[in-house]
């Protein structure tokens, strides 16, 4: 979704009236495809669609094309790249050109036929050169300087990306601005359930500028409440999941590790309790930890000192 309404003023006459730019809200489809909207009673297409205008812009081979090519390569740096190729067509009778992008296990593959995180970040790249070139455009024509502050906003920021995307992202984002944005004060708004994402910001997070916000769901019946919470340094992903963010038990993949690890915790606290239970939660562990989990080096040593074999 892409929103750039906001309120100028022009001079028509002797009279200065406020008007409002066109904000447009995009579906999927319309970022591959195009929008169509209703313009002064009439629909008009005021965005081509990534297959139309990247296709336009690999054959025209200028600033556009190098840019874009630019833009993926910020966003898959530290993942696998992705390579630019020719234009093509899906068939014969299909008169739509298609982008397509040189990967490691063939020699070009059609964007649409890209995996769903390839081209997410194919989308993603088109609409932040997308809206830029058409804030440039509608400056020049309004007479304007261009934006001296850019706010880029994300909602689950991670759908469809691979893990190791994941890590990088955020810092990619935050690379483009030198790229896109020249000049310009950049904030980023995120939101996101993936600890991973929130484990990838500990090197550069500044609290003087950077703010974590966590929303949560309380009472009875449940009310949003939206707070600022202190960002801590975590190290992994694991113990962000345990965190305030996802306030997790534990960081254990499945149900049942974590129901045995509880179990054997709440045996750990107990005064003397019989080898039986122990030995019991004993066999429960060891049906769902893997054997270097670290709750072994606590557990083995208790049940030692419960008279047990681990």
């Amino acid at each position: 979704m892409w929103d750039p309404a906001r309120n100028y003023w022009k001079r028509k006459g002797n009279v200065d009236i406020q008007e409002r730019l066109p904000g447009y809200v995009f579906a999927p489809e319309d970022v591959w495809k195009g929008l169509v909207v209703e313009v002064d009673g009439k629909p008009t297409k005021v965005c081509k669609g990534l297959l139309d205008d990247w296709s336009l812009w690999i054959r025209e081979n200028g600033d556009n094309a190098r840019k874009m090519a630019e833009i993926l390569d910020v966003l898959a740096r530290g993942t696998e790249p992705i390579l630019v190729g020719p234009v093509t067509r899906l068939s014969v009778n299909d008169a739509q050109d298609i982008p397509t992008i040189r990967t490691g296990y063939e020699q070009v593959v059609p964007i649409v036929h890209a995996s769903s995180g390839v081209r997410r970040i194919a989308g993603l790249a088109y609409m932040l050169m997308w809206s830029w070139n058409e804030h440039a455009v509608a400056a020049e024509r309004l007479g304007e300087k261009r934006a001296a502050q850019v706010i880029l906003l994300f909602d689950e920021i991670e759908s469809h990306l691979h893990p190791r995307w994941q890590r990088f992202i955020l810092r990619a984002l935050r690379d483009l601005s030198a790229v896109l944005h020249d000049r310009a004060d950049v904030q980023l708004i995120v939101a996101t359930h993936s600890p991973l994402i929130l484990a990838s910001a500990e090197p550069w997070f500044d609290p003087a500028k950077d703010a974590w916000f966590d929303l949560d769901l309380d009472g009875h019946p449940p009310r949003a409440h939206l707070r600022k919470r202190t960002y801590t340094l975590h190290g992994t992903a694991g113990y962000w999941l345990t965190s305030e963010a996802f306030d997790l038990p534990t960081d254990r993949g499945s149900i049942e590790a974590e129901n045995a690890i509880l179990r054997a915790r709440e045996i750990l606290r107990q005064t003397n309790p019989s080898l039986a239970r122990v030995m019991a939660a004993h066999q429960d562990l060891r049906a769902v930890l893997a054997d270097g989990d670290r709750f072994w080096v606590r557990w083995n040593a208790f049940v030692e000192r419960s008279g047990g074999q681990p």
